[in-house]
């Protein structure tokens, strides 16, 4: 992996920081306007699905003020065309505004540094569906070796969180129709993931339109010698120290945030702490707080 590809977790806006403001001469990279037709899209993009309203009001914002951020590209295969690292949205959104030229920063990216920056770039400016961000982790594991440990530092997630997410592959078919529909949350498909009737509680949840507290429920009621009452690590809580609804909030934020989260309430108040172990994971909290990139 070359040296550029490194050293991503720092976050996609400093790697784009540091690019020259115009094409040196006799240099491949930097920042140029190119036709809008050279342009193709990465066939390995994390993410599958274009939501049409945010589209088509991204490309509403290009016909009134033009592209105000540079796309990333790399030299494609065949000469004198490239391949979009980061920035799809905003190349569809351009051709709907029927742009003809679009700035992007060029970068000679290999295999491993384009499919790194598209899933980083993803993560921290819109969030994937589960399953897009479990797809783009697992071939960032299987396809160039990284660790789960090793894919939540280049995307300031937790090693749990993302190992949660490789478990989303093994759900049937059908369960996987629902996350990717909407219709299942990635609580509700991790409370179902270890049970033998996972598709069965999926359309139950659905049919019902069960909370995932709800679900974990069903599911614990399904499974050998179940019960209602939930436990964490095998020891039963009491609901003076930890109520069952706390838990079922904590594990949704921990699964928005990518991080762990712990709620604590007592007498009308509480605090809830975001456990981070890099200042890219602060970055990403901060980001998701204030909707800005940092």
């Amino acid at each position: 992996m070359n040296q550029q590809a490194r050293g991503l977790g720092r976050g996609l806006s400093a790697l784009l920081g540091d690019v020259p403001v115009s094409v040196p001469v006799g240099s491949a990279e930097g920042v140029r306007e190119i036709e809008i037709g050279l342009i193709q899209p990465n066939p390995r993009q994390p993410r599958r699905i274009f939501a049409e309203g945010p589209l088509a009001e991204l490309a509403e914002s290009i016909a009134a003020r033009g592209v105000l951020q540079p796309i990333l590209v790399r030299p494609a295969a065949e000469s004198g065309r490239f391949e979009i690292v980061a920035g799809e949205r905003r190349w569809r959104a351009a051709q709907r505004a029927q742009v003809h030229r679009i700035p992007a920063i060029v970068r000679n990216f290999d295999e491993a540094g384009t499919a790194e920056v598209a899933l980083i770039e993803n993560v921290q400016r819109a969030d994937l569906g589960p399953l897009e961000e479990a797809d783009a982790y697992a071939a960032l594991v299987e396809r160039f070796g990284h660790k789960p440990e090793e894919v939540g530092k280049l995307v300031g997630k937790s090693r749990s969180h993302v190992s949660n997410l490789l478990r989303l592959r093994d759900l049937p078919e059908s369960v996987r129709a629902h996350l990717e529909a909407g219709t299942l949350t990635m609580g509700h498909a991790r409370a179902i993931a270890s049970s033998a009737d996972a598709e069965q509680l999926a359309e139950q949840i659905v049919s019902k339109g069960l909370s995932v507290r709800q679900a974990e429920a069903l599911a614990r009621k399904r499974r050998p010698g179940g019960s209602d009452e939930p436990s964490r690590g095998g020891a039963r809580l009491s609901s003076a120290a930890r109520d069952a609804d706390l838990l079922a909030l904590e594990r949704q934020l921990g699964d928005l945030l990518g991080l762990k989260v712990t709620i604590q309430h007592k007498s009308g108040a509480g605090q809830v702490s975001v456990a981070f172990s890099s200042l890219d994971q602060l970055d990403l909290i901060c980001q998701r707080l204030s909707g800005e990139p940092i």
